[in-house]
Parts: structure tokens; C-alpha cells; sequence
């Protein structure tokens, strides 16, 4: 929905799991988001960070911990290309 200066104004846009590209409902209250910061070779907060969601599914299962970590590992492998 648009308003008159054609913003989008939509009340609720569904997010997506990153680890399964499953959408991610209003219901699911066991969905989290988590921001990783980029560090430099020191080890200090560069100011950017990636945003990851998991759904309430991938949790339950128990997978969350792995399915982070291997989001993570891809992210790094694409940043230091």
C-alpha cells in the first residue's frame, strides 16, 4: 500500500529465515534477528554488522547454533573476496 507521495506505508512486511528461506510469520514469537558485528584485524567493531533472522522452525529443531555459524562462515568466505 502507498500513500500519496508513493511511500509504502504496508503495516506489516513478513520476513524471511535466512537459513530457509521460510517466511517468517506474525504468529512465530519463537522467530529471533541477530546482528553480528564486523571486527578489523584487531579485533574492534568496524560500525558494520549482518542481519540474520531464523524462524521459530529452525530453532525447535534445535538448529539454530549450526545454522547461524554456517550463514556466518559464507558471509566471511564473500567478505574477504
Amino acid at each position: 500500500m502507498q500513500n500519496e507521495e508513493g511511500q509504502d506505508i504496508d503495516l506489516y512486511i513478513p520476513r524471511k529465515c535466512s537459513a530457509t528461506n521460510r517466511l517468517i510469520t506474525s504468529k512465530d514469537h519463537a522467530s529471533v534477528q541477530v546482528n553480528v558485528g564486523h571486527l578489523d584485524a584487531n579485533g574492534r567493531y568496524t560500525g558494520q554488522f549482518t542481519t540474520y533472522a531464523l524462524c521459530g522452525f529452525v530453532r525447535a529443531q534445535g538448529d539454530g547454533d549450526s545454522a547461524l555459524d554456517r550463514l556466518w562462515q559464507k558471509k566471511k568466505a564473500e567478505l574477504r573476496q
